[in-house]
């Protein structure tokens, strides 16, 4: 009876608390990105969360995109990572860019989606020490990477595409297709309004 009551009186105590603290904790992320990168944030985007960026720090992030938390961001020597405007990066995105990985405006990748330009080299010896095999990474416009997807090095996937969750993507996707499976096959999409 004493803890309906007690917690009752907290009650609006606790949405106040919630919602300020997802407001600091969305700032306070904001503030943290804007620190670790090579080039300016735009005020228009939303940090929801912890991002971890690692390497040389060469990214550019356009505005109005919503990152979740637990995204990685990396990029080693020359490589870069261009973010266009109104992209989403859902929980969990990695992005490794050691030559280049772009997104077009409007892309939306799904919960621990992973972008990666290169591969190790293939080694008798150490595979840690063997080097990378890289090659861009470009997704066009209105792209959606679904849950869980791969794209590897040297892939391009056209405007209108859909990668299906889980997929693993090794080749080109042509503009308005859907790419599913392991590894992703695509096939054109039709568009109902």
């Amino acid at each position: 009876m004493v803890k309906n009551f007690l917690s009752w009186l907290l009650w609006p105590l606790a949405g106040i608390t919630r919602t300020l603290g997802a407001k600091l904790n969305a700032l306070w992320s904001f503030a943290r990105l804007r620190q670790n990168l090579a080039t300016p944030l735009h005020a228009s985007n939303v940090i929801l969360g912890s991002v971890t960026v690692e390497g040389t720090a060469n990214i550019r992030i356009g505005r109005n995109a919503r990152i979740y938390p637990g995204v990685l961001l990396e990029t080693q020597g020359a490589g870069r990572i261009v973010i266009g405007d109104n992209v989403v990066l859902s929980r969990g995105v990695h992005i490794v860019a050691f030559d280049a990985v772009t997104l077009g405006d409007h892309c939306m990748l799904g919960e621990y989606a992973s972008l990666r330009d290169a591969d190790h080299k293939k080694s008798q010896v150490s595979m840690r020490d063997s080097g990378h095999d890289c090659a861009a990474i470009a997704l066009g416009s209105n792209v959606w990477v679904g849950r869980g997807a791969c794209v590897l090095k040297g892939v391009h996937i056209g405007a209108n595409s859909i990668v299906g969750a889980n997929a693993v993507v090794t080749r080109d996707v042509a503009a308005s297709s859907c790419a599913v499976g392991v590894p992703a096959r695509a096939r054109a999409l039709s568009f109902t309004a």
